[in-house]
């Protein structure tokens, strides 16, 4: 859980309480708070913000843009304001936010508002960890909502760099197979070929599969990124497929896009979940550094919340190494189904740092996984009043944990 205190949490701190009620929260809000997100009233979309979004969009994708792609980067503008305003940018490590509606309008998306949007974005946390956080708690909020057999489709477009080298070879190859193209799509060509990838008509959708595809222009840097990110989905036995038409928003998107479909029940086009990293935003709006970002929405059934209550945590999980971050994703999901939160910062690597936030969160345990517990199966667990600890197996560490 990152260490931005609700106004609620703040409160209670200030009175000492020793295990204060955190608040009633729904089941997606329970499920985002276990995995270290924080919960937030969603900024509204300004005038202003709309401005900036137009003022920042390169100039040939202005007019091309489909409403809700355009609305997307608004929404982007918006957050990375709520960021400054909120003065997240001086925390000590990344930001986890849960917003409990969509700040783009209900109705963006004409439905008839039987559905609600649920939002995680993670901002300020650049390795492929977050990928993997930010997936594995919109799939546990969607189960919770009662949807199963759901499936993970992803794709790198890598940075600005591969999109433009993918762009003229997208291109070229449109005009080179001009002839498999329908008229309509035989036009758009000379003013976007991105549109005629989009195409659903049969005959363009036909030729789709030989289109060049992303993956082979990403630089070394970003196909190790995305590799972390499979590695992480396949330690969690998490299904994915690599779908090359996901290319995210041009606007934007950078790194991964993923979404999550329901296999048996999802109509065809209309995933559960969108997700996308973005980066570059932050520096064409003026801000001195750029702010690594990725966010999902959600859509759930608009049914009567769940109120659920909600204990803060005493407890601050602290991981090093490659294999311990694996790990904690499981080890999370392990006390979030036995009713124990705890705070984490999975996204640092450095153990001081993380040692350092664990000091001045005053949380009474602090549990500490290595590389030789994460190979053990075991994490360490420190009284941070007396300095003792113990090697607790992650089996027994419910049951010990509870004892506390």
């Amino acid at each position: 859980m990152s260490l931005i205190a609700t106004k609620t949490e703040r409160k209670m701190s200030a009175r000492g309480t020793k295990e204060a009620r955190y608040k009633y929260v729904n089941a997606p809000a329970e499920v985002a708070l276990y995995y270290g997100f924080s919960l937030f009233h969603h900024p509204n979309i300004s005038r202003d913000d709309f401005k900036k979004a137009r003022a920042i969009t390169d100039p040939d994708l202005r007019d091309k843009a489909g409403a809700a792609q355009c609305l997307c980067l608004e929404e982007k503008v918006a957050l990375l304001r709520f960021w400054t305003e909120q003065k997240l940018e001086n925390a000590n490590a990344p930001a986890f936010l849960y917003f409990d509606s969509s700040i783009l309008p209900e109705n963006h998306n004409g439905k008839s508002g039987k559905e609600k949007a649920v939002a995680l974005e993670i901002l300020g946390a650049s390795g492929s960890i977050a990928e993997a956080l930010l997936i594995k708690t919109t799939l546990e909020i969607l189960k919770e909502a009662g949807e199963s057999n759901l499936s993970v489709h992803l794709n790198s477009v890598g940075d600005r760099d591969t999109m433009g080298r993918f762009s003229r070879e997208l291109s070229a190859f449109y005009r080179k197979n001009i002839e498999e193209l329908s008229p309509h799509c035989r036009g758009l060509l000379k003013k976007d070929p991105f549109a005629v990838f989009y195409c659903r008509d049969e005959k363009c959708r036909n030729g789709k599969n030989n289109a060049p595809k992303t993956l082979n222009f990403l630089s070394e840097s970003a196909r190790h990124h995305f590799k972390g990110v499979l590695e992480y989905l396949e330690f969690l036995e998490i299904p994915y497929e690599i779908d090359h038409g996901l290319l995210g928003s041009r606007g934007f998107s950078s790194q991964t896009v993923f979404e999550i479909h329901n296999m048996e029940t999802a109509p065809k086009g209309e995933p559960l979940a969108t997700g996308s990293r973005y980066a570059g935003i932050a520096k064409k709006l003026g801000m001195r550094h750029d702010v690594p970002g990725i966010g999902v929405t959600i859509r759930l059934p608009k049914n009567s919340p769940r109120r659920i209550k909600f204990f803060k945590p005493k407890i601050y999980f602290v991981q090093l190494g490659f294999e311990a971050k694996l790990k904690s994703l499981k080890l999370i999901e392990l006390l979030r189904k036995e009713k124990i939160p705890l705070y984490q910062a999975l996204s640092r690597d450095r153990l001081g740092a993380q040692l350092s936030v664990a000091e001045t969160a005053h949380l009474p345990y602090t549990i500490i996984m290595g590389q030789k517990e994460a190979i053990e199966d075991t994490v360490i667990v420190r009284d941070m009043a007396t300095r003792s600890q113990e090697t607790v197996k992650i089996s027994d560490l419910p049951k010990y944990l509870k004892k506390l």
